[in-house]
């Protein structure tokens, strides 16, 4: 057991003295979820807002009315403003000027100028500020009315508050009948780009990482190990080992990661860790059998990247599973990733228990016992094999 600890050892410090390595597993994989996750992601922020005009309660009130509503806020000049709008950079510009300021001051309408972006999401927007706005105004109306009826300005703004404390405000729930609506729903906007990049980049790294192994039969490390007092048995078990335990720690920091930046809901993160130690062991099995059957690192290199790319497009590491025919549902469940993609699925979204993802975990058990199978014969044959 030593012997094999000691061999997967050296197999890591390989893995970290390459320094492409580090882009590759540490930095790539997070772009890519913030990507997805600011493109497609459903639970993002309500819109946002670019503001205009000089510091006032007016705009303050406006400002504190739109982030209640969960829409971002952000502050330019009157030129910066139309520039961004006119990028796309912000759905919606809002013109606060001196008239508007005055007239708020003074209780009466207040008047502002809407700029609507061409972004998907500026109509939303826009009803969000109209909202806020005319809350704005309600308020005034009230306060006029009150002061009208001989209640003091502070008195009535008092009131106006403790009225607001004391009502409860009105709930909307809404139930979609499209079936695709309601397995997303309750997502959160990084979550399903999340566990699709972890089975991508913990498969593609570890395929692409099988050139160390053919590096290591070149340079006579494999036979120098054999030499020493190491059976091949042991010396296959500390490569299988050192593989796997690359390809859990890339997906172990994933998940990790992706909980501190991006609040990823992993669900139930033992069942989620568990998954990802099986998914981990295909991963160096499948790196295995890629290693013992190449003989050129640059070869494997590129077929690993190749192969990785075609299996998690296939297996729902690039778009979800849910939006395939049902044809090519069937034919992703060749794949492990289409496996893990559902165990994870029904961990994040359905809170599942380890009875509901046993069937993706025995798949991918045999998945994992039949490559790291193949993956040793061929290594034993690749052992006798001149470079």
């Amino acid at each position: 057991m030593r012997a094999a600890l000691a061999i997967a050892g050296v197999e890591l410090l390989r893995f970290v003295k390459d320094k492409g390595n580090i882009f590759f597993t540490f930095i790539f994989p997070l772009i890519l979820v913030f990507v997805l996750g600011s493109q497609f992601g459903g639970s993002g922020n309500s819109g946002r807002v670019t503001i205009s005009g000089p510091d006032s309660e007016l705009r303050t009130a406006v400002t504190e009315q739109l982030e209640d509503d969960e829409v971002s806020v952000q502050f330019a000049d009157h030129d910066a403003m139309l520039e961004q709008v006119a990028r796309g950079r912000t759905d919606v510009g809002l013109v606060i000027d001196q008239d508007s300021v005055a007239a708020f001051d003074n209780g009466s309408a207040t008047e502002l100028e809407l700029i609507a972006g061409n972004a998907s999401t500026s109509m939303a927007a826009q009803q969000r500020v109209q909202v806020a706005v005319g809350n704005l105004d309600l308020r005034q109306v009230q306060v006029n009315a009150l002061e009208g009826a001989g209640v003091s300005a502070d008195d009535a703004a008092q009131a106006l508050e403790g009225a607001a404390g004391q009502a409860s405000a009105p709930t909307l729930e809404v139930t979609s009948v499209d079936q695709l609506s309601q397995e997303f729903q309750g997502l959160g906007q990084f979550d399903l780009g999340a566990s699709s990049q972890l089975l991508l980049f913990t498969f593609l790294t570890s395929l692409a990482g099988s050139s160390t192994l053919i590096n290591a039969r070149r340079q006579g490390v494999m036979g120098r190990t054999l030499a020493s007092p190491v059976s091949t048995l042991q010396a296959i078990a500390g490569q299988s080992l050192g593989r796997w335990v690359i390809a859990f720690f890339q997906g172990g920091y994933i998940m990790l990661a992706t909980w501190l930046l991006f609040g990823v809901d992993w669900g139930n993160i033992a069942l989620s860790l568990l998954v990802l130690a099986v998914f981990a062991i295909v991963a160096a099995g499948a790196a295995m059998v890629l290693g013992s059957v190449l003989d050129n690192e640059g070869a494997a290199v590129g077929a690993g990247v190749g192969l990785g790319l075609v299996l998690a497009a296939i297996g729902g590491g690039m778009m979800p599973l849910e939006i395939f025919p049902e044809t090519m549902r069937t034919i992703a469940h060749v794949t492990p990733h289409a496996w893990g993609y559902d165990a994870f699925a029904e961990i994040q979204r359905s809170n599942g228990n380890l009875i509901d993802i046993l069937p993706m975990l025995g798949v991918l058990v045999a998945m994992a016992v039949g490559v790291l199978l193949l993956g040793t014969w061929l290594l034993r044959r690749s052992l006798a094999r001149s470079l």
